[in-house]
């Protein structure tokens, strides 16, 4: 499962990752396409860059040199193409949204360089009411980067990818400090000329920052073995409009609440991680990949809540449902092909050759008593090979007109089943509603002693605007998710898309909890300005 670290080329501003990469949609699957979906409506064209039509910027020119004082002159771009790549992320409705001539952007890009100039842009910006959205590698799925103002008067991108480096690595204890910005290959590359690793894949690994891990809480293909980010998170340093964080530092401290946890996962809306310690790992000595197959979901699943609760180890366990088997999407280079009847499944295992040898016989024992068989290496080794391609896919399909995008949740294994039938069953019937058909795709992402996060994947056929039609309809998922014991987000983050659900899950009381944190650290309520907190009356534009 090799790490890609070779330079990337500059991400498509609407679209996924390098252009070169970009993907045509297999023949395969544009001759399933109509048999699932039926007639498929025209894509709508996207403009050209050029043609896009921006809001002037609300900055005054005493602004600009203000943040100049601080940052210099060249680390501020207020150009066109630089505010339109710093204004969203990269969800579905985020990409249909850049189709449109008309962009609202950040009124200017910052990129500072270290701590001390994010502090003091943080203050000038609380002072002078410019709204802040703190900006890693681009990637959030849920409204998360959208600049909004807010009741501010102008609004800033602040481009963290300068701050990029591995500031120490204590070998003896498995521990390396870096600045936030640093991509996750780079963090890697950094890792293995010393013969460590960090082992954190998510889907988003080629382009997000460590900082972006920390603030989403993110959960990687490794987690099985590896652990969630916010687990390797051993120490934070933080950049808020009041004043600097440090948090942190022995092992198993008890020393009242432990308050870094209120910034990881606040996207943002406290302050900016500048800095942060992880813990890291030597390099395994070696890998092993076996697949597996299932009669069906359900004894799929009881396979890995076996694994989970017995603790054999794989670094990696993930289950395919029928849909997603059927189609081949789990497997690199046969999307569109029949394969299998059943489930697939995708066990890895990493570390010293003869522990990683004896968590695989004792993980394949189990999997083969609850009903498995096992399909030998190959299918797990195209899934590794594979893995970060699936958003191309995505824009492949956007291009000729699907609707294609993702959701996850998570819930306990007595309640995977009824969660993931409800959830298909919302999506399904929204699309029927509108007159459109879908196909949902479901797996296995994530599993715990406890229970498992399910991974969903929507291709459909959607008549008129795909944003306005999609909206209604995974608003009504959330409702679903929260109203069957899921989570409004395992991996992806609340940002501005699931905020509005944010209270039934953690309580009014949790709410104003976060508010409180808020207004003591951030009192002009500058940072990320509806992400995560909705935005109360008195905070909405003018």
């Amino acid at each position: 499962m090799a790490t890609e670290t070779s330079p990337l080329g500059l991400p498509r501003w609407n679209g996924w990752g390098d252009p070169a990469l970009s993907k045509e949609l297999p023949l395969a699957v544009r001759a399933l396409l109509p048999a699932l979906l039926g007639r498929v409506s025209r894509a709508q064209p996207a403009v050209s860059l050029s043609d896009v039509v921006l809001t002037p910027s609300a900055l005054a020119a005493e602004d600009l040199a203000g943040f100049a004082a601080i940052v210099g002159d060249k680390a501020i771009a207020a150009d066109a193409e630089s505010r339109i790549r710093h204004s969203a992320g990269r969800s579905t409705p985020d990409l249909l949204r850049f189709r449109a001539a008309r962009q609202n952007t950040p009124d200017a890009v910052l990129s500072p360089t270290d701590h001390d100039e994010v502090s003091a842009v943080l203050a000038y910006a609380s002072e002078h009411d410019v709204a802040v959205i703190p900006f890693g590698g681009g990637t959030s799925v849920v409204g998360a980067l959208t600049p909004e103002r807010g009741r501010h008067r102008a609004v800033i991108a602040l481009d963290l990818r300068r701050l990029s480096g591995m500031l120490q690595l204590d070998e003896i204890s498995g521990e390396a400090r870096f600045l936030a910005g640093t991509t996750g290959p780079e963090a890697e590359r950094l890792l293995s000329e010393r013969g460590f690793e960090l082992g954190h894949y998510p889907q988003s690994f080629l382009y997000a920052t460590l900082g972006g891990f920390a603030s989403a809480r993110s959960s990687g293909q490794n987690s099985a073995g590896n652990g969630r980010f916010d687990a390797m998170v051993t120490a934070l340093r933080v950049a808020t409009p009041t004043g600097d964080i440090t948090l942190g530092g022995p092992p198993g401290s008890a020393a009242g609440p432990d308050l870094m946890r209120l910034f990881l996962g606040a996207e943002g809306i406290l302050g900016v991680i500048t800095e942060l310690s992880l813990r890291v790992h030597r390099m395994p000595e070696t890998r092993r990949f076996e697949g597996w197959t299932f009669p069906d979901f359900a004894t799929g699943t009881e396979a890995l809540r076996r694994v989970a609760q017995l603790g054999t180890g794989p670094t990696v366990i993930r289950l395919s449902d029928e849909a997603e088997t059927g189609v081949g999407l789990a497997q690199h280079g046969r999307v569109g092909k029949a394969l299998s009847k059943g489930c697939s499944a995708v066990t890895v295992f990493e570390g010293d050759a003869d522990i990683a040898a004896e968590r695989h016989a004792q993980t394949a024992r189990v999997l083969t008593a609850a009903g498995g068989r096992s399909t030998g290496a190959g299918p797990a080794e195209e899934w590794a090979h594979g893995r970060f391609g699936a958003p191309y896919l995505r824009d492949a399909l956007l291009e000729h007109g699907v609707f294609c995008e993702t959701l996850e949740t998570a819930t306990v294994w007595a309640n995977i089943s009824r969660l993931k039938a409800a959830i298909t069953e919302t999506i399904k019937s929204g699309f029927t509603d509108r007159g459109g058909k879908s196909l949902v795709l479901c797996h296995i992402s994530h599993v715990y002693p406890t229970g498992a996060a399910l991974y969903f994947t929507i291709i459909g056929n959607m008549h008129g605007e795909g944003v306005k039609t999609w909206a209604p309809i995974k608003s009504q998922v959330n409702d679903t998710i929260l109203a069957h014991g899921g989570t409004i987000s395992h991996h992806h983050g609340v940002g501005r898309d699931h905020a509005a659900w944010l209270a039934r899950e953690i309580g009014e009381g949790g709410i104003r909890l976060l508010r409180a944190v808020k207004s003591e650290i951030d009192p002009a309520g500058i940072m990320n300005p509806g992400a995560v907190l909705p935005l109360t009356p008195a905070a909405q534009n003018d």
